[in-house]
């Protein structure tokens, strides 16, 4: 799988992969169609409406993968990248990473969905504030609000194999024995 880095922030690297690239197209599509089946916009401003929902998802999907990597710092044991892949991205810690206890994978595992709540109060704060006057930055607003608390908060803890909820399943009946292993599901 073709990967290129796209910027790094506080020694993360963001990567996006082929798949990427395609699960942006995917979104934009849908996010269109379904801007034009429930929004009173024009064509044209539907076709944008769909541009900006897939930059806002990509934007909650990063942000809640900087707060793993915020936890992770926080731990001391860093996130070396991000990788864009579909339409989720995944982070990826050092191979050579010493096994860890339980305790830390769990920290890391919940610090996507804790900034994930808290993208949700924001954004649930502005839809409050834009509600009167309606429009394009409501509609951008209630997406922002309702994908960050739905998605990336509520989702992450479905036990998909590759989500926090995963991951929390598997380190939770760890805690406080010994180091475990450094199988990390992604966290």
């Amino acid at each position: 799988m073709k990967t290129r880095t796209i910027f790094t922030v506080m020694g993360v690297q963001v990567q996006l992969t082929q798949t990427g690239v395609v699960g942006t197209a995917v979104l934009w599509l849908l996010f269109t169609v379904l801007a034009w089946w429930w929004l009173p916009l024009s064509p044209a401003v539907t076709i944008v409406m769909g541009i900006l929902f897939t930059l806002l998802h990509w934007l909650g999907e990063w942000l809640h993968q900087m707060g793993h990597a915020l936890a992770a710092r926080r731990v001391g044991y860093p996130m070396q990248r991000i990788r864009m892949w579909y339409g989720l991205a995944a982070g990826l810690y050092p191979k050579d990473e010493p096994p860890l206890p339980a305790e830390i994978h769990i920290r890391r595992a919940l610090g996507g969905p804790a900034m994930s709540l808290f993208l949700s109060v924001v954004g649930a704060v502005l839809v409050g504030v834009l509600r009167p006057s309606g429009g394009i930055p409501y509609y951008l607003a209630v997406f922002f609000t309702l994908e960050n608390f739905f998605v990336f908060f509520l989702g992450a803890f479905l036990p998909l194999g590759f989500t926090d909820g995963s991951t929390l399943l598997y380190w939770w009946p760890k805690r406080g024995q010994p180091s475990g292993d450094s199988q990390t599901l992604g966290n």
